[in-house]
């Protein structure tokens, strides 16, 4: 072999290695620090918004097995636990379907009981304050703009947050059955009330281990503007305002 072919092999091993390190890496600190995720839906309309991207924290509650990639250990429980908090919104694994990532709000806690009545939530028999504050419009990523009435909630221990309602009785999800929360599971709502999948559906409650993080701030957001055959729209489509906002 000569020292060129030798020096090409080299250079394809080292370039090799470098590639190995680099998804061993990402994988690490996706596993255990951070890990990007992509606002698919609107159902937590108006906190998040379709478009945007966030970081969420894999070792706020400490690690289970679907903290890892493809839910691969198959240990039980979680290590470095730390229990989430009414109001957390979270990043997790679908109780029917683990391979299908959700992200809502923790609304009840185990032991609770919740129920909606009239579009009004009811945690341990006592309606949740809640405060008109306007209307709210979505006009992206929609044939034609949507329109719904914003409140801000507040949660026992005085947490508020922003929630949108199109009405008080829309089917299925504004009156529900008397929910009562076993250990270990937690009671999941979207902001977007009336069009949000979660523990009012087929979703259920979501055992501790199936929380995978907390959904800490927005690293970038866009609307629907750009077009791929447009560079400039993908500048303009960039939401500045959004990024790097702490989601509450």
């Amino acid at each position: 072999m000569s020292d060129n072919d030798k020096e090409k092999k080299d250079d394809l091993k080292e370039g090799l290695l470098t590639v190995l390190y680099a998804i061993i890496i990402a994988t690490v600190i996706r596993t255990f620090w951070f890990e990007p995720f992509k606002i698919p839906s609107g159902s937590m309309y108006p906190t998040l918004e379709v478009g945007d991207f966030l970081f969420v924290s894999k070792y706020t509650y400490g690690y289970s097995r679907h903290s890892f990639p493809f839910s691969f250990p198959t240990f039980k429980g979680r290590v470095w636990l730390d229990l989430p908090e009414r109001g957390d919104v979270v990043v997790f694994k679908d109780p029917n379907k683990t391979q299908t990532n959700f992200i809502k709000r923790i609304i009840g806690m185990p032991g609770d009981t919740v129920q909606m009545k009239d579009g009004r939530l009811f945690i341990n028999n006592k309606p949740m304050e809640r405060e008109a504050v306007g209307r709210y419009v979505i006009r992206e990523y929609t044939p034609f703009p949507q329109v719904f009435q914003e409140y801000i909630e507040t949660l026992p221990e005085g947490q508020k947050h922003r929630i949108i309602e199109f009405s008080d009785d829309t089917p299925v999800v504004d009156n529900t059955p008397l929910f009562t929360i076993p250990e270990g599971h937690y009671f999941m709502m979207g902001d977007n009330r009336d069009n949000s999948n979660d523990s009012r559906k087929e979703i259920g409650m979501v055992p501790l281990d199936n929380i995978e993080g907390k959904a800490r701030f927005l690293f970038y957001s866009h609307d629907d503007t750009a077009r791929w055959y447009n560079p400039i729209s993908w500048i303009t489509s960039i939401r500045w305002k959004r990024l790097f906002n702490k989601i509450r």
